[in-house]
């Protein structure tokens, strides 16, 4: 018996292991819903929005590896999935949407809800078609599939009403013949980069997720090099935790010092597997030396005087083949100093980190100083919530953070030591990624534990998804950062010299909205009961919402601060001063 399109589809998704589809059903897919119903290991998870599916997607897909599946009906449906499928693409992660459409007799009449979904996913898809006949399939399939895989982005397969339940006239099996290859830049740019690395005296690596399969080789190099090794967000996870003796943590406004000094005080820096995009963090005049697997990346942030294009392992370990044993004019091994220096600031660095942490900081001299300038209501500090958080969570528990100051605690005072994932919308910047890519993460391993940073604004984006959470029985922990605040917004507005403006935030209790749904809701705002509540929240079987009045006047200093930020920051606290007091009489 001849399949249908729908029923070709799903036996496809099966055949690659996807395990689950997100999305909101509805007419032009309902063949393509129910072919899921009837398929055994491909499970339907229906969102409240589209968003949050694709959201959901490109996590599973970050995770896996593999491809993510999202679905979106006619017209709306598929307009909704664009904020999330654009993560996926800056991603760079293979997820494929399938999208509904009117029926094939009405395109270009301009039809209740037509929406033309080739121009639509222009932007965001490596490929994109319109089913129009049931005999494209499967080819038409498979060449989405290997855009997705192949060029690591979002492919979109739109399927009109009329097509989904058609059968094909001549069906076959469908052949993906997936196959990763592994490059390596050509043996006379390496010789090249290895003198420059031979005559340099500093050296400092800048690490990026590219480098993570990479581990233990870039490990060995930077120890031939004596380097230090500054991490981008994304490569914390792989490269944080006691046993990389090399790491002085991250650069950039939610960086350190001692990241920022290892920069600013080599010669030579060498950029493996990273397209760090903030021109201002690197420092001039240095000689630097690039590896990136993406040609186009190569010298696009910085100048750089080589660039080898190829797969981070398979290059480190050809450095590691053409470096001299010992560097030109050396007795032996190579000067440490520049290493054990950026080591050393970086271990105050965090032994500062560690004091504000702290929940009885506020109690002593100093914190009752800052707490008279910084947080008179004594709201809990999120340094503390998130310092409690990474000496609770598991080893190798799966973080998601909502872009904004959630990720910038996360950042400071989560370590991605053991098998720990991280997942954020860290190249697109959205607002409300950190709950749906817990919901893909949870769904991927049910067993494993999932933690959501999410900002107060954030989490009222989507805040419709926590019911798939509930009624898909995802155990997912969400820790809210309830500040009553846009937080990055308010810093970047007082930096700049500006009043605090458009940032408050009405809050209801999240936990009691989270009750309401049938979520355990756990609503801490009494520092001294901050770690039981953690504690009781992620020992709470199920999903649960622990939401944590925080104090929105909390500052993260930059790695480098400059005089005009401090200047700035003063003058807008002069102006909210001035304001609130004018507020106050009735002006």
């Amino acid at each position: 018996m001849a399949r249908t399109v729908a029923r070709v589809i799903v036996d496809a998704l099966s055949e690659l292991g996807v395990r689950q589809v997100f999305g909101v059903v509805g007419d032009a897919l309902n063949p393509v819903t129910d072919a899921i119903r009837t398929t055994e290991d491909v499970e339907w998870v229906g969102c409240r929005h589209e968003e949050a599916a694709a959201f959901a997607a490109s996590a599973q897909s970050q995770l896996s590896g593999t491809l993510g599946v999202c679905m979106g009906t006619v017209g709306p449906g598929s307009v909704h999935l664009l904020n999330g499928l654009y993560d996926a693409a800056k991603s760079r992660t293979p997820v494929l949407a399938i999208a509904g459409q009117v029926p094939l007799a009405e395109l270009g009449s301009d039809y209740f809800q037509e929406v033309d979904n080739d121009a639509l996913f222009s932007d965001v898809a490596v490929f994109r078609a319109t089913i129009t006949s049931p005999d494209q399939l499967p080819q038409l399939l498979e060449t989405a599939v290997r855009n997705a895989l192949g060029r690591k982005g979002v492919a979109v397969l739109t399927v009109p009403g009329d097509l989904g339940d058609r059968e094909l006239s001549a069906d076959r099996p469908t052949r993906f013949s997936l196959s990763t290859p592994v490059s390596r830049p050509e043996e006379s740019a390496v010789r090249r980069a290895a003198e420059l690395l031979d005559r340099a005296e500093r050296i400092t690596l800048l690490v990026g997720r590219g480098a993570r399969a990479a581990r233990a080789d870039v490990l060995t190099l930077a120890d031939r090099l004596a380097a230090p090794m500054v991490l981008t967000l994304k490569a914390k996870e792989g490269f944080e935790g006691e046993a990389n003796p090399f790491q002085v943590g991250q650069t950039g406004l939610i960086g350190n010092p001692a990241a920022a000094s290892a920069l600013q005080d080599a010669d030579t820096l060498l950029l493996l597997g990273t397209d760090f995009p903030y021109r201002d963090w690197y420092p001039d005049g240095r000689t630097v030396i690039q590896v990136d697997s993406e040609a186009a990346h190569i010298g696009r942030r910085v100048p750089v005087e080589v660039g080898l294009v190829g797969d981070t392992g398979a290059t480190v370990r050809d450095l590691l083949g053409h470096l001299a044993t010992a560097p030109p004019g050396t007795e032996g091994a190579r000067d440490r100093s520049h290493l054990e220096d950026a080591r050393k600031s970086f271990g105050k660095w965090r032994a500062s980190q560690a004091r504000l942490a702290d929940p009885a900081h506020d109690k002593g001299l100093v914190g009752r100083v800052r707490s008279a300038l910084d947080n008179r209501a004594h709201d809990i500090r999120p340094e503390a919530l998130a310092a409690v958080v990474d000496r609770v969570a598991d080893e190798n528990a799966v973080f998601t953070s909502d872009t904004g100051m959630a990720t910038v605690w996360l950042s400071r005072f989560v370590e991605m030591r053991g098998d720990r994932r991280l997942l954020g919308s860290y190249n697109l910047g959205s607002m409300a990624n950190a709950m749906p890519q817990a919901l893909g993460a949870q769904c991927l391993d049910r067993g494993r534990q999932v933690v959501a940073f999410c900002g107060d604004g954030g989490l009222s984006m989507l805040l419709g998804d926590l019911m798939t959470l509930k009624t898909s029985r995802l155990p997912v922990k969400l820790v809210v950062f309830d500040n009553r605040r846009l937080g990055m917004v308010k810093l970047e507005q007082e930096q700049a010299g500006l009043p605090e403006f458009g940032t408050v935030l009405d809050n209801p209790d999240f936990a009691a909205v989270a009750t309401a749904m049938g979520i355990t809701g756990i609503r801490v705002t009494d520092p001294a009961e901050l770690e039981e509540s953690v504690r009781r929240a992620f020992a709470t079987p199920g999903p649960v919402l622990l939401d944590v009045l925080t104090n929105p006047d909390e500052i993260a200093v930059p790695a480098k601060p400059t005089v005009e930020q401090g200047w700035g920051f003063a003058v807008a606290k002069v102006k909210e001063v001035v304001r609130s007091h004018g507020d106050s009489d009735g002006h």
